[in-house]
Order: C-alpha cells, then structure tokens, then sequence
C-alpha cells in the first residue's frame, strides 16, 4: 500500500477541486448542517428499530410469545426492510432525499405507533398476535428502507469525494446514539409507563423530524438558500431531469458489486445480533437485571457512535494517499477482522463485564468499516449512488434477516458461546472478501 493510484487519485481531484478562479469558500459549509440533519434522523432510524429488543422483555410474556415468535417478528422488519432497498434508493435517485426522506420519516413513524396496538387491531383476528405484529414491522421496515440509501444520495450531492467516507460515517454514526439511549431510556419508560410508551414516543420524535428535515434540508448545493457562493458548489450536486435507472447490465459485470453485497451481508448478520439480542442476551444469560441491562446494553452502539465517523476519516485518508481501491480495502479487511477477533473472545469470557467489553470493541470494529463500505457505491458511479447503496444494504438486510432467528436457535442447542462464535466467523469471512472489492475501478461498460 504505497504510492498513489493514479486513476483514483485523479478521480477524486477532477470532482472535487473548483475551477482556478472559483472562490475559496467552495464547498459551501451548510453541508455540515445537512449532515447533521442526517445524524438526526439516523438516531430516530435506530431508535425505531431497537426499542422492541427491549420492550421484548414485557411483550413477550404479556402478549404470550415465545422466543422464535419473536424473532419471526424481528425478522419482519428486516425483511421488509430488505426488499425495499433498492426501490427506496432509486427513489432517492429520482426525486431526491429531501421529499423521499421526509415522506419515509411520517410512514415509519405512523407503524412505530401502530406496533403498541397491533395485537389488540383488527389485524388480530384474522392474522393472529404474531401475524399482526409481524405485518406491522414489516411496514415498517418498508418505511426504514429508504433512511440509508438516502443518506448516501444526500453525502454524495452534499460532499466532495474526499469527504464523502467521513460524511456517511457521521450520518449513519447517529446509530451509536440512537441505540445508545434506546435501551436505558425504553428500559424505564417501559417500567414506569408501559411498553407501549416507548413506541409512542419515539413515534413523535419521528414526526417533528420529518418537519425539521422538510423545512431546512434541499437536494443539492445550489438550492439551497443559506449556501455561501451557490454558483461556486453547483458542480458538487447532480440535479436529474429524468429517471436515472438502474445499470443492471453494467452491475452483472462488476464483480466488485456483488462481493460488496456478500460482505455487507456478513456485516448485517453481526450488526442484528447486537440490535436484536444484545440486550436479552445481557439480562437472560448474563444475568443483569432490566434497568442495568438497559445501561450496559448501551455499550456497543457509544462504541459505534466513536468508530463510525473514525472509519470513514480513515478511509478518507487512506484513499487520497493510496488510492481509492486500496483505502477502502484497508479499512474495510482490518475492521471486520478485528470485529470477528473481539466478538469471539467476548463469546468465551467468563467476567460478564469482560464480556461486555469485549463485545462493544466488536460492536466499534465492525462500524469502523462503514465509509469504507458506503462511499465505495458512490466511488463506482455517483449518479446511482442511492440505488448501489440500495443493493448493498439489501444484502446486509438478507443477512439481518437470518440473524434475529439463527442467533437463538444457535444457542438454544450448543449455546451462547458457539452462537456468538458464528456471529465471529461470520464477520472473519466477510473481511477476507475485501480481497475482491475494487470500488476504483468503476462499473464496467
């Protein structure tokens, strides 16, 4: 990894340098408020999606459900959430992030609050308790689809590409806050004011997002008001007249396409262990109590909220001073591989409290690896940034689909220990496939 890549290298020159007599200003600074609006809806993404992990703790017994009812429920939202990747990141191609994410924002919202009611719905009578929570998450899932591939349309229209890795690291980094807070904070509005409370709350959250992100977010550079020299940054944004649709032809060429989506399903698999039952894990086998488990639950996502953006800095870097393909690479190997190294000793520790350690370090290395992975989608076309992001993101999701329900079946017949040590293996095979992603060499023609 010496020297530079010059066809990189000289990518990343020609997008992101002004014209000589352009002003210094260029880009305009108001990407950072963007971004931040970003990190914002991220957390609430997040919030939405793990407050059932531990509102699990109450449901399960009050409404009657086993163990793998409630993974077939978490694996609803996953698979909704899986399908609708690449419709939601073509839509964020052809429209733009600013209505797609403000329309997806309202939907998720409306399905987080209907998950407190589902069972006592009219969905109930036909489809069963399980049947209408699973409906509804699924829903939901459908709605959440659109947050990620988004982000990236919005950092790849906002940013210049040698910010673009820092750039989704801090917006999809709002997850280490989300997920955070989701488990102490769910935890006691669920022992104070019951389960349903916590959907409700985070539903309203959503819903003042969505009109935050309406009023002060635009698609591009040069539309935006507030823009410091507008004429200076409209070459950073890529305003479409018309559909831009999807290059399958060019993406069944490009095997680094497809190695992207196998790797990043690994990711997924790893990364719904922690959002599903890290928290139960901590509480049924560890052996903390609700309101401890909730804090210590916490861990890995502060752990996340830290590596996230770090990664994406790294890679940054990495890729200005060793090319595209091999800044990427870098962080993407390295991260996965010591994700799978951290998780599989936390698998085997006997100190619960090494445990959580050792597995937050995992929970970090594995999102380490998050602008590595995201802005190679923008490094192999930008003008389908949201829908390559779609496709790899639906491939994390089919990972994250198996994860909710293998991960128990796992450990209910060898053991937590050997259903952590998959999760390991999982993230080990998907660091070695970096061997086969070239993001600077493009989608073939």
């Amino acid at each position: 990894m010496t020297g530079y890549n010059a066809s990189s290298v000289g990518a990343i020159l020609i997008e992101t340098h002004s014209p000589v007599h352009q002003p210094a200003s260029a880009p305009t600074r108001v990407r950072w408020l963007i971004l931040g609006l970003l990190f914002a809806i991220s957390v609430v993404t997040y919030i939405d999606r793990v407050n059932i992990s531990v509102t699990a703790r109450q449901m399960m017994p009050a409404l009657g459900l086993t163990d793998q009812q409630m993974g077939f429920v978490f694996s609803a939202f996953v698979i909704g959430y899986a399908l609708f990747q690449i419709p939601g990141g073509w839509l964020g191609d052809r429209w733009g992030a600013r209505i797609v994410l403000t329309i997806a924002l309202l939907w998720w919202s409306c399905f987080t609050a209907l998950t407190a009611m589902a069972a006592t719905s009219p969905l109930a009578g036909p489809l069963g308790i399980v049947g209408a929570l699973a409906l509804v998450r699924f829903l939901l899932g459908v709605g959440e689809a659109v947050a990620l591939p988004n982000f990236n349309r919005a950092v790849t229209d906002w940013l210049p590409a040698h910010e673009r890795g820092l750039g989704i690291g801090i917006a999809i980094g709002g997850i280490g806050i989300g997920a955070a807070v989701t488990p102490p904070m769910t935890a006691w509005i669920m022992v104070n004011y019951g389960w349903q409370t916590a959907f409700y709350a985070s539903a309203g959250l959503g819903i003042g997002l969505a009109a935050i992100w309406w009023l002060l977010a635009r698609d591009h550079p040069a539309d935006h008001p507030w823009v410091n020299n507008r004429s200076a940054v409209a070459s950073i944004g890529s305003t479409f007249t018309e559909s831009p649709s999807i290059p399958w032809a060019a993406l069944r060429k490009t095997p680094t396409v497809w190695w992207l989506v196998l790797s990043y399903g690994c990711l997924g698999y790893v990364a719904y262990v922690y959002m599903s039952w890290f928290y139960l894990y901590l509480v049924n086998v560890r052996g903390f109590d609700i309101l401890r488990g909730g804090f210590f639950a916490a861990a890995p996502f502060l752990a996340i909220l830290v590596s996230c953006p770090l990664g994406g800095w790294a890679t940054d870097r990495l890729a200005l001073r060793c090319g595209i393909t091999q800044g990427r690479k870098f962080v993407g190997m390295a991260g996965m591989m010591l994700a799978a190294g951290s998780i599989g000793l936390g698998a085997v520790v006997e100190s619960p409290y090494l445990a959580i350690a050792s597995l937050s370090l995992g929970a970090g290395w594995l999102y380490f690896t998050i602008g590595a992975y995201w802005s190679s989608t923008s490094d192999l076309s930008k003008t389908h940034a949201g829908s390559l992001s779609g496709l790899m993101n639906m491939g994390a999701n089919i990972g994250g689909a198996i994860s909710p329900t293998v991960t128990p079946w796992i450990a209910e017949h060898w053991g937590w220990p050997a259903s952590l040590g998959t999760t390991a293996l999982i993230a080990l095979v998907g660091g070695i496939m970096w061997l086969r992603i070239k993001p600077g060499d493009g989608l073939k023609q």
